[in-house]
């Protein structure tokens, strides 16, 4: 009975021994499993393209004189007060332009671009050209009060507003909808040199909503794959919106200017 009853003690403990290390491995593995996952997803990161759309805007063509604009690059000046920093921050060198959202408003994706300056004075470069006038390109995006490059104006640009959100709304009747909005804010100053004095300042502000928000409500199926898109219109009316102004068209309209010296 001894020999036994030593042998079923051993065999339980044997047994005992040997759940024991199963559940402390199991403990283990799932501890490592929880200390590995993250707390929550880091949002993606997409570049888009912004770019300007010619002939979009209509109705300003060929309206001004065929007079030199200097156009120098423009100067990302946005205010992200109202935006966290980690959405907001540039991404190996490229700009913040946006983000997209779930239906909790927690950020999904950050949206990026290539440098805003030389885009925006692109395309006003484009939009001066469409007005009439003859579009130059500057190297600065300083005013030196000088003639660069034989011209009669120098447009100075600052781009204080350049944002776009894509944000997921409720479910449809072909799965779930998005919205996006896009706005788009150039402030301008005209100058004639080699006066310092401002000849004209302006500011044009823009924005764009993708669907439409007088869209027929059931269908909410926006236009544009891409947030980018959105904000190409928004900038594109941001430009145009420079040269649609009247009373900068009517001073350069009415502007003697005097015939070079031989």
């Amino acid at each position: 009975m001894s020999d036994q009853f030593a042998a079923h003690s051993g065999a339980a403990i044997r047994a005992c021994v040997h759940r024991t290390t199963a559940l402390f491995a199991a403990m283990l593995l799932v501890g490592c499993s929880i200390a590995a996952a993250p707390s929550a997803t880091a949002p993606a990161n997409s570049t888009q393209t912004l770019e300007y759309y010619p002939h979009l805007v209509k109705g300003y063509q060929n309206s001004y004189p065929s007079r030199r604009l200097l156009v120098l690059i423009a100067v990302d000046a946005r205010d992200f007060k109202n935006l966290r920093p980690e959405d907001t921050a540039p991404l190996d060198g490229n700009p913040s332009v946006g983000f997209t959202v779930d239906q909790n408003k927690n950020v999904i994706q950050r949206l990026y671009s290539s440098p805003l300056g030389p885009i925006v004075q692109k395309a006003l470069e484009s939009s001066a050209a469409e007005a009439g006038l003859v579009a130059l390109g500057g190297v600065s995006t300083a005013y030196r009060s000088h003639k660069e490059m034989g011209e009669d104006y120098v447009l100075v640009t600052r781009i204080t507003r350049c944002w776009v959100t894509k944000h997921r709304g409720p479910e449809g009747r072909n799965g779930p909808s998005w919205f996006t909005n896009a706005d788009f804010t150039i402030d301008a100053t005209v100058y004639k040199p080699p006066f310092k004095t401002p000849f004209w300042q302006g500011r044009s502000p823009a924005s764009y909503d993708d669907p439409p928000l007088n869209a027929n409500p059931e269908d909410d199926t926006g236009i544009y794959d891409e947030p980018g898109q959105v904000l190409s219109i928004a900038l594109t009316r941001a430009v145009a919106g420079i040269f649609q102004q009247n009373d900068l068209r009517t001073l350069i309209t009415e502007d003697q200017i005097a015939a070079p010296s031989s």
